[in-house]
Parts: structure tokens; C-alpha cells; sequence
């Protein structure tokens, strides 16, 4: 008998060394033996049964990526569609993501993790992204960093053999793993024209959320609103959780630009599609972003759910800085609180005490205590200097 490499059969059947070694453990792959951690494979065994086609990966890797993200439902029905999928892998890392979009981290954790290392591209860009931020908010920065690596392997062990979709997708993922926590993004990325017409109609959208968070870092507002406006004027089916982050990013945007009201129409289309599944996770993720936008529309309404908001912002916020602020040598403030920050962040964009008192529903007098407060904390006798140690 003549055996071959788990390498050779990689190349001869056109998968991964690791979906092969996968196979072999299952005992698929018909008369393979193991000689240490060493896989012996004999030259004439077959392609395993079930293992994907080629020209069956790009669309199956696309569709399978973030898995509940990509899936159109009505407001309310979340946990109904990660029910009704078929049981097993693709169902287990949509419950991942309906832990953590809901604010559940361990539990994000738990489901997502096994499958960080998994030879199918999508489960593992899936649950790295997923183990990435979900672990900023349990404080295992470690393990976010771990998958953060992941995330960059896949995207620079891409080969020329790569289809084009999957690459596609490695891209967008990357992309978002950086921009999220305001990090430089991977180099060598190519043009966004090159692979988002690429990407399925739900995972498009989120990539145009992240276009847009991009742009707004580079200070271009009025761009950054074009993205969102456009991307939302021109869906046709509802994606709910893509949309909460567009409408998010453009209340970034609008306050900014001192438009208030469109910020506030936009945060309330964002709470309408989320509160009804318990989706808050965004809106903690966002919140130092959002200029006292939450303090002013549901902490009055919703105290409950702003309560929750806020908590999820202190987890959350915790670990992001403890990645971003080493990586950026940006040291945004960790020792305010979210309403000092609020109002800070205001005071540092040229809000006066009056104009943040009306925006955040508390008195002139609160405002002032709350920066001479975070401005004690942070050690600075200026309201200008409050920017170094502000989100930018």
C-alpha cells in the first residue's frame, strides 16, 4: 500500500491541511492511519464523503459567515430564527451571535470559542470575530488577542488559489476586527469595489456599517452619512442587526455635525428594531460615540433597559481600551464615568454647559459638576485639553 501526506491529499481533493486532519479524525477518510500526530493516507482513497466541492465553498462560506447577522427576520423573531435552523455547527455559532448581540458575552464565549480553529472558513471567521469582542467584555483581552490573530492568518495565508467570495469575506471580517476597535486596518487590504458585491445582501450591509464607522473616524461626517443613508434607503428586505449598526454610526455622524434631531430619529429606528429581541449589546458598544444621545431618548422612557445599556458599556469599554489604548498610544479615559464621559465628550467637541445640559435632560448646574469632576480625574485645567482623552 502506498499512502501519501495530510499535505498531498490537501492538494489533490483542493482543502485545507486541517479540514483533511478533520476527516481523518472522524474516520472519513477511508483506511488513513496515525503514526504519532502523523496521518498516513492511502494514495488511492477517495474525497471524503461530505467534504464540500470546490466550486460549492465561496457560496457556503458567504452565506454561513455571522450567520444571524446575514439573516433577514421581523423584529421580535430572533431567537425564533436561530431555532428553526438546522441543528448543528451553523445554528450553535448564530446562538453565539444572539448571546452577544443581546449582551451575554460568556455565553458568547462558550458557543463561539470551539470553533475558532475549525477547517470550515466560515465557522472560524465566524467565532473569532465573536470571541474577539465578546471577550472584551468578559476582560480575557488575552484571548481577544488570540483571535484577532486568527483573523489576520486567515487574511494574509490567503493564497492566489483563493475564490475570490471567500476572500471576500476574509476581508470583510478583518476589516471589521480593526475598525471596531479604532485600529489600523490590515494592510495590503484591496479596494472596498473589489469584494463587497461580492459579500450576500445582510454581510453587505454590515460592511457598509463598517465603511461608514471608518469614515466617520477620518473626521468625513458628511460621507460617512451618505454610506448609511444610501445603504438603508436601498435595502429591500430588513436585516435587523446590520441596520441597528447603521443607524447607530449615523447617530455618530449627526452629532457631530450639531444635528440633533436627525440623530434622535435615527438612535429611535435603532431602538425600535432592537428592543423587541433584547439586542443591546450595539448600543453599549456605541455609547461614548453617541454624544449623551442615550441620557437624552431612553434613559427617561426605558430605565430598565438603559440600566443594562450602561453596564454593558462599563464591561465593554474596559477591554476595548485595554487593546486599543497600547495599540494606538491614544489613551482614551478609563477612570469616568459614562455620564462624565458624555458630557466631556461633549464639552470637548465645543458644546457649552447650557447646550449639554438640554441634550443629556439634567441641569446646567450637574453638567458643570460632572466635568470640573471628570476633569479632576483626568487632570487637566482646560476644557480643550478634555480631546486627548476623548473617543475620536
Amino acid at each position: 500500500m502506498t499512502y501519501i501526506t495530510v499535505r498531498e491529499a490537501a492538494q489533490r481533493w483542493n482543502l485545507s491541511n486541517r479540514a483533511v486532519q478533520k476527516y481523518c479524525a472522524q474516520g472519513l477518510v477511508k483506511g488513513a492511519r496515525k503514526f504519532g500526530s502523523i496521518w498516513q493516507i492511502p494514495d488511492n482513497a477517495p474525497r471524503p464523503d461530505g467534504a464540500a466541492c470546490p466550486e460549492e465553498m465561496p457560496g457556503r462560506v458567504l452565506a454561513d459567515i455571522m450567520p444571524l447577522l446575514n439573516t433577514p427576520f421581523t423584529p421580535g423573531r430572533c431567537r425564533g430564527q436561530v431555532e428553526g435552523m438546522k441543528p448543528g455547527p451553523r445554528r450553535e455559532i448564530a446562538w453565539a451571535e444572539y448571546a452577544y448581540f443581546s449582551g451575554n458575552a460568556e455565553e458568547a464565549v462558550r458557543r463561539a470559542e470551539p470553533y475558532q480553529n475549525d477547517p470550515d472558513m466560515a465557522l472560524r471567521l465566524s467565532a473569532c470575530l465573536i470571541s474577539a469582542y465578546a471577550n472584551l467584555s468578559t476582560g480575557d483581552t488575552r484571548r481577544t488577542r488570540q483571535s484577532l490573530a486568527r483573523l489576520q492568518e486567515a487574511l494574509t495565508g490567503a493564497g492566489p488559489d483563493t475564490p475570490p467570495a471567500v476572500r471576500a469575506a476574509q476581508i470583510c471580517v478583518s476589516a471589521a476586527a480593526a475598525v471596531l476597535l479604532h485600529l489600523p486596518l490590515p494592510e495590503d487590504l484591496p479596494p472596498v469595489r473589489e469584494y463587497l458585491p461580492l459579500l450576500p445582501p445582510g454581510l453587505r450591509m454590515f460592511a457598509l456599517y463598517v465603511m461608514a464607522h471608518y469614515t466617520y473616524l477620518k473626521k468625513e461626517y458628511e460621507h460617512s452619512l451618505g454610506i448609511v443613508e444610501g445603504t438603508l434607503a436601498m435595502q429591500d428586505t430588513l436585516y435587523p442587526i446590520p441596520a441597528i449598526y447603521l443607524h447607530l454610526v449615523a447617530v455618530m455622524g449627526y452629532m457631530s455635525l450639531r444635528r440633533v434631531e436627525q440623530a434622535q430619529t435615527h438612535l429611535l429606528a435603532a431602538w425600535e428594531l432592537a428592543r423587541p429581541d433584547d439586542l443591546l449589546e450595539p448600543f453599549g458598544e456605541h455609547h461614548g460615540l453617541l454624544g449623551g444621545m442615550l441620557e437624552s431618548v431612553l434613559k427617561k422612557d426605558w430605565p430598565e433597559d438603559f440600566k443594562r445599556i450602561i453596564a454593558i458599556t462599563y464591561r465593554f469599554s474596559a477591554g476595548w481600551r485595554r487593546i486599543h489604548n497600547p495599540d494606538t498610544g491614544h489613551d482614551v479615559a478609563d477612570n469616568l464615568t459614562t455620564t462624565e464621559f458624555a458630557a466631556a465628550m461633549l464639552a470637548a467637541r465645543g458644546w457649552t454647559n447650557q447646550e449639554i445640559a438640554e441634550q443629556m435632560n439634567i441641569s446646567p448646574n450637574t453638567v458643570k459638576r460632572h466635568l470640573s469632576t471628570a476633569m479632576q480625574k483626568l487632570n487637566v485645567q482646560h476644557r480643550q485639553e478634555l480631546q486627548q482623552y476623548m473617543l475620536r
